[in-house]
């Protein structure tokens, strides 16, 4: 396996995905879209998600695909932003077709953002605007980091951000992974550099640290466990002073041809991911969610043996995306918290 030629989500043929970002109140959204609908699938295993849409994405409803998908800042608040990525497709004439109304069919996903900084006093909401502009800027080319849906976005003691990887396996299918890293828990191993997704790096994509627990915060490989601050005797890392402001959502993607169960199916697998990127996961406190989509392009042969990759593939991208999320996300001010490259050097 290797990566895409961007190593981005966008390496799925046909997928653009655009950014919008409010850096004064430390916000943003982003957005996935292609130029004909797609098949997506849902699955969510935190315990506190937000969303729009995510029910007519079981395989048994009526709606077969989707015109975008959206990742957006502001809780509850951010849900709005789906809405202007509706009113701009149906503007395009895009949608599905209700007798002759386009309806577009925007499913959306929301982090925590409102407790990082910057000025929240805002009287209108900002989100449908930032939906409508990170459509208009949607291309297969995207800045990863402090950007779009992660603009805002933090961990348990550094900045979160937006993240994205891809691989195309040895049979030519493609997979993605695009990622808001907004989580309860840390992506570092103990007090760091070190990520938990190191053994899934490919290259030096998220500084090439390698493996291990580090006992200091240089930028050395020892082993073993962490003895600093946040350890305690069940192996739990750091989680944020605020349990309240969490979540890491994230999209997967692939160009073989698969149905909406076997999106799902990919969707599920994807969630290791997660674990694997971020301690702990899956919390009460987060809104974990992963759509999964299918663009078509590409047969499957086998459909046990292909699906059983992809889910694999999915995971690993995700893991990898999230770690590139927090290592390229930069400082900007009123920070509540670092970003990796400046407690770490990097």
């Amino acid at each position: 396996m290797r990566p895409g030629a961007r190593n981005l989500i966008t390496d799925v043929a046909g997928l653009r995905v655009g950014n919008a970002e409010d850096h004064r109140i430390k916000t943003g959204v982003t957005v996935l879209t292609a130029d004909q609908p797609f098949a997506a699938a849902v699955h969510v295993m935190g315990g506190a998600p937000g969303t729009r849409e995510t029910d007519l994405l079981a395989p048994e409803n009526m709606v077969q695909q989707v015109d975008a998908l959206v990742l957006s800042g502001g809780s509850a608040l951010g849900l709005d932003a789906a809405g202007g990525v509706a009113n701009a497709l149906r503007a395009q004439g895009r949608g599905y077709d209700a007798r002759g109304q386009n309806i577009p069919i925007v499913p959306g996903a929301i982090l925590m953002d409102l407790l990082s900084g910057g000025d929240k006093t805002w009287s209108e909401n900002p989100y449908v605007a930032l939906g409508k502009l990170a459509l208009d800027n949607a291309g297969t080319d995207f800045a990863l980091g402090t950007t779009g849906a992660g603009t805002g976005a933090t961990c348990a003691d550094l900045k979160g951000g937006l993240g994205s990887a891809s691989i195309v396996l040895d049979n030519g299918i493609t997979v993605g992974a695009l990622a808001a890293a907004n989580p309860l828990g840390s992506v570092v191993i103990g007090e760091g550099p070190q990520f938990w997704a190191g053994p899934f790096e490919i290259g030096d994509e998220f500084g090439g640290l390698g493996q291990g627990h580090s006992h200091g915060r240089g930028h050395g490989h020892s082993q073993g466990h962490s003895h600093g601050r946040g350890h305690d005797p069940l192996g739990l890392v750091r989680t944020k002073i605020n349990p309240q402001g969490n979540t890491a959502i994230a999209i997967v993607a692939t160009d073989a041809a698969l149905t909406r169960t076997q999106a799902k199916r990919m969707a599920i697998a994807a969630h290791d991911g997660i674990a694997r990127a971020i301690l702990p996961s899956h919390t009460p406190f987060d809104g974990d969610l992963v759509f999964a989509v299918a663009t078509g392009a590409v047969p499957i042969s086998d459909p046990i043996l292909d699906a059983l990759l992809i889910g694999h593939a999915a995971a690993t991208c995700l893991s990898r995306a999230i770690a590139r999320a927090v290592f390229l996300a930069t400082a900007a001010p009123d920070d509540v918290l670092p970003c990796w490259a400046d407690r770490f050097g990097g």
